[in-house]
């Protein structure tokens, strides 16, 4: 038997053996949402290695990654509804909202839907698409265009504002999809391609280099006092308004971030881009998908990085590594041995050089998990084994029961333990999305309201509002807070 008949005998078994994983899975019902994304991201990796002789390593045609990569980038339509304005100012008066004023108005200046536009990621032949939180949070209706002008409406799945990711779903089979590679293996210098639809400019490529990892531009909003976790890969593809939530590409056509921003004084391109690492867009992908939402495991630190004043000031003689300034009391790090004055610099023997690269090893992991944090101490390097805890101080995952009542137009989640500790609440159903119904129609009720009692009657988790409000007919008055605007507020309309 020669070579040529060796590797075609190695290549077909090796794509029988794939195929066969992956038809037990299959009528075994083992493909959950989450386990059939990642079996069917490791089989074609494994087919794709196969088949590597379509890849040349160091060839600068980029023909190969674009002819894997543009089919699986979608572009996304977000249409925003007009927003009704009803009895603005009046919000703390309940019998003005319930018997007067009219149930709520339209503003006649704003009563057209509104669009924008972004791109997003086939990851599964099923119809998961991952793209930015910004490119679809608050819509109305998202529409996903395909590269071949196919046309679905998309639902969300869930959102991370912390990464600035979303997931969404559309129904359809047999897609393409794009193979996640490996951030942490990027090099600075080394091409990319940014892949996505800007100026409504479908299946649009562009190349360029990472010029820098781990960037933190400052561009997300700590809304929900989760921490948001900025460790961009920054490169100089092009990339414009609607690339937002497309694919940057190595040059074998593996995903290897998410592309999420641009630093420009004008609102177009100006040399730089940003992509979020496809290590933390896995981890995300994976939790929303198995637990409906992100579960991420914290040191419990305060950190900073390590610049020459800093340095000066505490005696440090080398720069690397990140500076923990604070320890939290009955924290992940203290349990494990660490101080103040230590400084981290690697985790999972991964080095770490600045606070968002720490930021992004860390968030790749859940509660309960055991990470090996590499540090040194009055010059001698240690090593301690930390078992991660939520943002609560526990080992368990974040529980969220989370629930859509379709003629309210809303989506409920119960108050975590920190929600309630800080408001000073024994329990409620907070306000997460708004969308077409009766809290749009006929109040101005916004996202990050909390109820706490219908009709005088105590609400203490979304179970105990779905009882009440499934049985009630007529008027109904809710009261509640704002987390960022304390204080009790009351808004009633009709059922």
């Amino acid at each position: 038997m020669n070579l040529r008949k060796i590797s075609s005998t190695i290549f077909v078994a090796v794509i029988s053996s794939v195929i066969t994983v992956a038809a037990i899975g299959y009528y075994n019902g083992d493909f959950n949402a989450s386990t059939r994304f990642t079996n069917q991201q490791n089989a074609a990796k494994l087919a794709r290695f196969t088949n590597s002789a379509n890849y040349t390593p160091g060839n600068l045609d980029f023909t190969y990654a674009a002819a894997m990569t543009t089919p699986a980038v979608v572009h996304i339509r977000t249409t925003y509804n007009p927003k009704p304005v009803s009895n603005r100012g009046y919000s703390n008066d309940p019998f003005r909202d319930f018997f007067g004023g009219g149930f709520g108005y339209v503003d006649p200046y704003h009563n057209q839907p509104q669009e924008s536009s972004g791109s997003g990621v086939i990851i599964s032949d099923d119809g998961y698409i991952v793209t930015n939180n910004h490119v679809v949070e608050n819509g109305d209706k998202l529409t996903v265009i395909l590269s071949d002008k196919n046309e679905y409406e998309a639902t969300v799945v869930g959102l991370d504002p912390s990464t600035d990711l979303a997931v969404v779903k559309i129904n359809a089979r047999n897609l393409p999809f794009i193979i996640f590679g490996n951030s942490d293996s990027v090099k600075i210098g080394q091409w990319v391609l940014a892949v996505g639809n800007p100026f409504n400019l479908e299946s649009t490529v562009t190349a360029g280099i990472v010029s820098a990892k781990g960037r933190n531009i400052n561009i997300l909003k700590d809304k929900e006092n989760k921490g948001v976790i900025e460790s961009f890969i920054q490169t100089d593809a092009a990339v414009n308004p609607g690339n937002s939530g497309g694919a940057l590409v190595n040059p074998q056509g593996e995903l290897v971030g998410i592309n999420s921003a641009i630093a420009t004084p004008t609102g177009t391109f100006a040399g730089y881009s940003f992509a979020v690492p496809v290590n933390l867009v896995k981890k995300v992908v994976n939790d929303i998908m198995k637990f409906g939402t992100v579960q991420r495991g914290y040191l419990g630190v305060g950190i900073a990085d390590i610049t020459g004043d800093l340095a000066k000031e505490k005696g440090i003689e080398n720069l690397s590594g990140v500076y923990v300034d604070t320890i939290y009391p009955g924290s992940a790090s203290e349990e494990a041995g660490l101080k103040i004055g230590d400084i981290i610099t690697r985790i999972n023997g991964t080095e770490v050089n600045s606070v968002p690269s720490l930021q992004e090893q860390v968030a790749n992991f859940h509660p309960g998990d055991k990470i090996i944090v590499s540090y040194i101490r009055n010059g001698s390097e240690k090593v301690a084994n930390v078992i991660l805890k939520n943002r609560e101080g526990s080992l368990k995952m974040d529980e969220q029961s989370v629930a859509s009542f379709s003629i309210l137009g809303a989506q409920f989640g119960d108050l975590s333990s920190k929600d309630k500790k800080d408001l000073g609440l024994k329990g409620g159903a907070k306000v997460l999305k708004i969308e077409d119904g009766k809290l749009a129609r006929y109040t101005d009720i916004r996202e990050g309201f909390i109820i706490t009692k219908v009709d005088n009657k105590l609400i203490s988790s979304v179970s105990d509002l779905k009882a009440i409000l499934e049985t009630k007919k007529g008027g109904v008055m809710i009261e509640g807070t704002y987390a960022d605007a304390p204080g009790q507020y009351f808004y009633a309309f009709g059922l």
